[in-house]
């Protein structure tokens, strides 16, 4: 059995789920880092919920470089822990 939720999974549980401050940090730094090259078609949350933070973790993957990759990574990791 797999352990590991899958992010369809994730996204659900973390719907109206406030992320929490480190989760936040790192959401913030994808938009400053990425969002002109990777996230052009997803606006930042005022008040980003899990759900949030793990719908950009695909366009960072798909149109990002390694390093967006890596911070997908770590989004996700940061998700599964909040949750």
């Amino acid at each position: 059995m797999n352990t590991r939720s899958s992010l369809d999974e994730l996204k659900e549980r973390g719907a109206g789920v406030p992320a929490p401050e480190a989760l936040v940090r790192l959401y913030r730094r994808a938009f400053a880092e990425f969002g002109t090259r990777a996230l052009w078609s997803s606006r930042p949350a005022k008040r980003p919920t899990v759900a949030a933070a793990l719908s950009i973790t695909e366009s960072l993957r798909v149109e990002g470089n390694l390093d967006a990759r890596r911070l997908a990574e770590r989004i996700e990791e940061a998700c599964r822990a909040a949750l």
